[in-house]
């Protein structure tokens, strides 16, 4: 019984030495030189912030949130993520730790679009490729709405797990250049249609230059879909709204 006592003793004493050493996760999440540390990540990391969490390829790395805290524990730190963060979102710095000018919009524990899988250049977002996640810095122009981005096409290749930024994004081509196409005219319950080669490339909304297959002659046309154009009082009110949607991205 008393030697009972004694481990129990022992073991009460001991329980405050081999608690880690409470860290709290950066507001600027940054790294200068491609190595992110957990110096990099945490304040008061002390004698293991020279410890390599990932590298980063990029501009960005997304890490999981989870396996921060469980490198953090094996180092003798104790984060407890009381934001309940899923990812951390670790930006290129200047050299010396600062952040670059505008990488961040909020800090905190904020909700972020981002990509559910990885999209390839020129692939189309779909509405299944956008989950809300929540991570510790959001993008100077993270999109606030998904429908922002459904329907755009990826200007590179775009991560799995990296938050959305309007920059990803640009409107889709529906004509490409040489592209024999539709063009149709309607007013007044008067419609025509010719048939006419595409001088260059569009998305929906934009003006393309197209020729006239008979004569030759170009014509200024509104692009509405693949293989379509419109031209006269419509394609006008089409071409307004699409500014007006595109302006606001």
């Amino acid at each position: 019984m008393k030697r009972l006592l004694i481990t129990v003793c022992a073991l009460a004493l001991a329980g405050p030495a081999l608690a880690g050493q409470t860290v709290s996760l950066k507001m600027d999440t940054t790294d200068a030189d491609g190595r992110v540390t957990l110096g990099d990540l945490f304040d008061g990391a002390g004698s293991a912030s020279d410890i390599l969490v990932a590298t980063r390829v990029g501009a960005t790395s997304v890490l999981d949130a989870g396996q921060v805290q469980s490198a953090a524990r094996r180092a003798g730190l104790d984060w407890t993520n009381s934001q309940g963060l899923r990812r951390i979102i670790v930006r290129q710095g200047a050299e010396g730790g600062g952040a670059s000018a505008g990488a961040v919009r909020v800090r905190g524990n904020v909700e972020v679009l981002a990509y559910a899988r990885s999209l390839s250049a020129g692939e189309i977002v779909q509405p299944q490729d956008l989950i809300w996640v929540k991570m510790a810095a959001s993008p100077s122009d993270a999109p606030q709405d998904a429908d922002a981005l459904i329907g755009m096409s990826a200007k590179r290749p775009l991560r799995e797990g990296a938050a959305a930024s309007l920059r990803d994004v640009s409107a889709a081509q529906v004509i490409k250049n040489g592209d024999i196409i539709t063009v149709t005219y309607e007013n007044g319950g008067v419609s025509l249609a010719l048939q006419g080669k595409a001088m260059s490339a569009a998305a929906a909304g934009d003006l393309v230059s197209v020729q006239n297959t008979l004569s030759k002659k170009i014509i200024q046309a509104v692009a509405t879909g693949p293989g379509s154009a419109m031209v006269g009082p419509q394609a006008q009110s089409l071409q307004n709204r699409s500014s007006v949607r595109y302006a606001a991205r």
